[in-house]
């Protein structure tokens, strides 16, 4: 069935049962302490509404999870949760973003993604073997699932943070001024979209932990802190690198602006030193009959030579000034 990844039984210690149809999920449940796993990618309409059918899921969280633009939160249906995350994937030089909705009750856990998003057979892999954790039930599954989606935010900053160094040590070259403010606006708005995508979690975490939700085992939801503690140190690292950024992109403004005052002195430099001569031609431009030195036999290369003369002693000391 196209959208369906897995769809798997386990025992209540833990243990895989097989792969199952969804149109035996009813059969499966009526043994005691037995939960049904199911991994959905893109899932059309008619599936999901199967779904809903088989383990009676909420109208509204059905209606997100096909929509599939939603902010990462938690929320309660009856004796179910609805949890959205936002994951991440970079492409080449590009972070692009997906969503997992997850669906969490008694007995079940169904995971809907879509968009950029990583498989999640290696978190299936790893909690089949595990029996002895993944005997807590759906609980565990959804700490494994949010642990892979936060474990992968980690690459991603370390990334960032590595190309921010680059940029850096390109922040006071001359011949790439324009790359290095665009590429600044570019790393702001990948550490904001990533804010977006993580911040959220604090909150879903600090819930998941606490005991009033009783889907969550005593024994999963110490694994919970574990994953806001990584968000935490994520959130605290964006933050960092956010700071940095605006710090750089102040630096480079300055940069820019004392570079445009080094090019407006030697411009005024050079114009008060062409001033001279004009000056001078100018005066010697007019049509007057008594003019000094006018009809002197040394009268123009005296002219010249002062000229000259002044032009090199303001060029000496603009060039003492530091202007040139």
């Amino acid at each position: 069935m196209e959208g369906l990844i897995n769809c798997v039984a386990y025992a209540g210690d833990g243990q895989r049962l097989g792969d199952i149809d969804i149109d035996d999920i009813s059969e499966i449940l009526k043994f005691p302490g037995q939960f049904i796993w199911i991994g959905l990618y893109e899932p059309d309409e008619e599936l999901l509404h199967e779904v809903q059918q088989e383990f009676n899921l909420h109208d509204l969280a059905i209606e997100d999870a096909h929509a599939a633009h939603q902010r990462p939160k938690l929320e309660e249906y009856g004796d179910s949760l609805f949890v959205v995350l936002r994951t991440a994937q970079r492409v080449e030089s590009e972070i692009r973003f997906g969503e997992t909705h997850i669906f969490v009750g008694p007995r079940y856990i169904v995971s809907v993604r879509h968009g950029a998003s990583l498989t999640y057979k290696d978190v299936r892999r790893r909690c089949e073997s595990s029996p002895h954790m993944l005997k807590h039930g759906p609980g565990f599954v959804l700490y494994a699932i949010m642990d892979f989606v936060v474990d992968n935010y980690f690459p991603l900053v370390k990334d960032l943070e590595e190309e921010m160094e680059t940029l850096e040590e390109a922040l006071f070259a001359a011949d790439s001024r324009k790359d290095v403010t665009r590429r600044i606006y570019e790393l702001k708005s990948q550490l904001l979209q990533l804010k977006r995508a993580i911040s959220p979690l604090t909150d879903v975490c600090n819930r998941l932990v606490r005991f009033d939700l009783t889907l969550i085992q005593p024994e999963a939801r110490l694994y919970f802190r574990d994953v806001y503690d990584h968000v935490i140190r994520i959130n605290e690292t964006v933050d960092t690198a956010r700071e940095l950024l605006i710090g750089a992109l102040e630096t480079n403004l300055a940069l820019a602006s004392v570079r445009q005052n080094e090019v407006m002195k030697k411009l005024a430099g050079w114009a008060a030193i062409l001033a001279v001569p004009t000056m001078v031609a100018g005066i010697y431009g007019m049509n007057f009959e008594f003019m000094p030195e006018l009809h002197s036999h040394w009268g123009y290369p005296a002219t010249l030579a002062g000229m000259f003369t002044t032009c090199g002693v303001l060029y000496w000391n603009f060039k003492r000034l530091g202007w040139f």
